[in-house]
C-alpha cells in the first residue's frame, strides 16, 4: 500500500507544475526570444523573394538568394529586376556562363538599370573579355550619369587592360568585390 500514496503524489506533483508551466508568460509555446526559427502561420502571406534574396546577397548567402529569386520568378515571372537578380546570384557563386546569359537577358529590355550592365561587365572581365567590358561599362556609366564610383572603377581598369593586355601579369590579380544589393566591384588583391 506505500506505493499507492506515492503514485498519487507523483501524480499530484506532475499536475502542479503542468498547471504552473501553463500560466507563465509564454504559456506552453515557444518563447520570443527563443533561438529558433517560428513556426508556419497559416494564413499568413509570404515575403517578396526579391527582398529575401537581396538580404541573402546581402548576408553573402548566393545559394539561398538564388532559390529566392527563383521563387519570385515563379510568382511574379521573368521581369528585368527577376533576371538582374538570378544574373547577380549567378555571379556570385561564380557560375559566369548562366551568369552572363541571364543578365544579357535582362539588358535586352529598355527597363535594365545600370548595376545590370556594370555586373555583366563584371562577368565579362572575369571571363577575360575586356573589350567588350569596356563597351559594357561604358554603356553602364553612361546610363549611371557618372555616379556610381564601382562603376567608373570598373571601367578604368577595362580601359587599362585593354591599352596593356599584360596589365593583370605586371599588376595585381583582381576579384569581385559586391557592393549594395547587386552591384559587383573588381578589387585589387593585396
Amino acid at each position: 500500500m506505500a506505493s499507492r500514496p506515492r503514485g498519487i503524489r507523483s501524480a499530484f506533483t506532475l499536475g502542479i507544475i503542468l498547471t504552473l508551466a501553463a500560466c507563465s508568460s509564454g504559456g506552453l509555446g515557444a518563447s520570443r526570444d527563443s533561438p529558433y526559427a517560428p513556426g508556419i502561420r497559416p494564413g499568413a502571406e509570404a515575403e517578396d523573394g526579391l527582398i529575401v534574396g537581396h538580404r541573402l546577397m546581402d548576408a553573402g548567402e548566393f545559394e539561398l538568394a538564388l532559390k529566392a529569386f527563383t521563387r519570385a520568378a515563379a510568382q511574379d515571372g521573368l521581369t528585368v529586376d527577376v533576371l538582374s537578380a538570378l544574373g547577380s546570384a549567378n555571379l556570385g557563386l561564380g557560375r559566369l556562363g548562366q551568369a552572363e546569359t541571364l543578365l544579357r537577358r535582362a539588358i535586352a529590355t529598355d527597363e535594365a538599370i545600370p548595376q545590370t550592365w556594370n555586373n555583366l561587365g563584371v562577368v565579362l572581365m572575369e571571363k577575360g573579355e575586356t573589350a567588350e567590358a569596356e563597351q559594357i561599362f561604358r554603356r553602364a556609366y553612361a546610363l549611371d550619369n557618372g555616379e556610381s564610383d564601382s562603376i567608373r572603377d570598373n571601367l578604368r581598369l577595362a580601359l587599362a587592360k585593354n591599352e596593356n593586355p599584360d596589365y593583370d601579369v605586371v599588376e595585381q590579380d583582381y576579384k569581385m568585390v559586391r557592393r549594395g544589393t547587386s552591384d559587383f566591384l573588381l578589387r585589387r588583391i593585396n
